[in-house]
């Protein structure tokens, strides 16, 4: 669904103009936090999702916290709309403006504030790069462990909008499993802090509804975040398949063996020859699949898990398995996964990066429908993904230039994710719902849960000054979409006003 659609359907949300909102900026923020021309405004006009745009009517650029807590009172005060924005490196339209509101960026706000080595966390403000906390705390034999295909550019604070995940998060968890707490600012403007210095902290337990929640429930200002020790061993196979079935299927062999490896990444063959051309990485261009695999903890663990690892995969039909003999040849394997987007972008004027998850157990049904649906729309697809948590990333191949391509790709895209749904899956992994997605909510959730979404954001923010239009949709847009579980002929909550 492109940008005109979108404003189509969705219809404006506020009626404030730039001439009526820069005196009230001026007097809570100095001039070169404020971003009003044209010129100025392009770069904010869409997320990592290239295909959806909307010029943004202001952007701020907060110098310092309590520049931020003026401008959520004052967007409180007069019901502006407010889009925080982090990196922009998000991929489902979250960040895009909305008619008549401010988009916030939070990008100056990118200090460590504190590193702790002897608790094992650090202090950061949200826009810092995930890959700089990794860098400032080597030093101290710790680092963190989510890390993004985009770690070197994504901010911590849109890692906890989204939930970001990345190739290791299959042993050492999501963003929401590595925080301690969150500082955030609610739509009110109060401050509170979400979380607290040890595992179980009093009170309600709203840290996890924090990440994820895609900028529509609170600003984050300050997060505290888990360090690691940097494993003594690692070790990374490259291991190719004849079939891609072959490739999906050993994934579960390898997990219901008791191996829980760091990471574990599946590519296609389209995928594997755009990375090579792209990255130089020695992958072998013939497979139809390949997995890589790594292990890491201490010597005596890891040589045992890498044996029963080798044995597992040859057991699956793995026609060549790889192990990196140094540091060199390890970072060559990474290096091409995390390469992979870019890598794709070469062999297409566009692509269209999907996220959905399904249960390790259909990956070879999925892989096999995605195939099916890319013949059907005629449209190549190729796939990179978490393999080991199911987390699919398909990018879709078109070109925006020729009339009608863009929407068979939103219609591909589309029902790659229903087939998630079917095959037990959900939406989204870690890119988020945004905008991207907002239809194919209506096919996962039922009445009631899409009414329960409303309702924690209305306790939240009950006048909808949060990145409106985002995330949940309202059961009107259900109805029209024709959601098998939602519209049947019924008359939507009044409450729930058509956005």
């Amino acid at each position: 669904m492109n940008s005109e659609k979108l404003t189509a359907l969705d219809g404006p949300i506020s009626n404030w103009s730039a001439e009526q909102l820069l005196p009230l900026l001026g007097k809570i923020l100095p001039e070169s936090c404020i971003l009003h021309e044209a010129e100025d405004l392009g770069p904010f006009e869409c997320d990592g999702l290239s295909a959806y745009k909307a010029p943004p009517m202001l952007v701020v650029l907060p110098d310092t916290k309590a520049q931020v807590i003026d401008l959520v009172k004052l967007c409180a005060q007069h019901e502006i709309p407010l889009v925080p924005r982090g990196a922009g490196t998000g991929l489902s339209g979250g960040a895009m403006a909305v008619s008549g509101g401010i988009m916030v960026s939070l990008t100056r706000l990118n200090k460590i504030k504190a590193i702790e080595p002897e608790l094992r966390r650090a202090v950061v403000e949200p826009g810092v790069r995930n890959l700089a906390i990794s860098e400032a705390v080597r030093p101290h034999g710790l680092y963190y462990a989510p890390d993004p295909s985009s770690q070197i550019a994504c901010s911590i604070g849109g890692n906890v909008a989204e939930n970001a995940g990345g190739v290791h998060c299959l042993k050492y968890g999501l963003t929401v499993n590595n925080v301690q707490s969150v500082e955030c600012i609610l739509p009110d403007g109060s401050l509170v802090t979400i979380g607290g210095p040890c595992l179980d902290a009093p009170g309600f337990d709203l840290l996890a509804l924090i990440h994820g929640s895609e900028g529509m429930l609170a600003l984050v200002t300050e997060i505290v975040v888990n360090l690691l020790p940097i494993p003594p061993v690692t070790r990374t196979l490259l291991v190719s398949y004849d079939s891609v079935e072959k490739a999906a299927a050993a994934v579960g062999q390898v997990i219901g063996a008791g191996i829980i490896p760091a990471g574990m990444e599946m590519m296609d063959k389209l995928a594997i020859q755009a990375a090579e051309d792209f990255a130089h990485a020695g992958y072998p261009r013939e497979a139809e699949a390949i997995l890589i695999c790594e292990l890491d903890g201490e010597k005596e663990d890891v040589g045992a898990a890498y044996d029963q690892l080798v044995e597992v995969l040859e057991v699956s039909g793995a026609t060549d398995i790889r192990t990196a003999q140094n540091a060199e040849e390890q970072r060559k394997f990474w290096l091409g996964r995390k390469s992979a987007f870019p890598a794709v972008g070469r062999l297409a004027p566009d692509y269209y990066c999907m996220d959905g998850t399904i249960p390790k157990r259909n990956l070879p049904k999925v892989l096999a429908g995605i195939a099916a649906l890319s013949q059907q729309y005629g449209l190549p697809v190729a796939n990179v993904f978490h393999a080991g948590d199911g987390n699919l990333h398909p990018l879709i191949l078109f070109d925006a230039n020729r009339v009608g391509e863009l929407e068979k790709a939103e219609a591909l895209g589309g029902k790659i994710l229903e087939l998630c749904v079917t095959l037990e899956g959900t939406i989204t992994g870690e890119h988020g719902v945004g905008r991207e997605k907002i239809n194919q909510m209506c096919l996962q959730f039922n009445r009631a849960e899409i009414e329960q979404f409303h309702a924690t954001k209305r306790a939240f923010d009950p006048k909808r000054i949060f990145n409106p239009n985002k995330n949940i949709p309202t059961l009107a847009r259900c109805a029209e979409f024709g959601a098998m579980h939602v519209h049947a002929g019924e008359i939507p909550f009044p409450h729930l006003e058509r956005f």
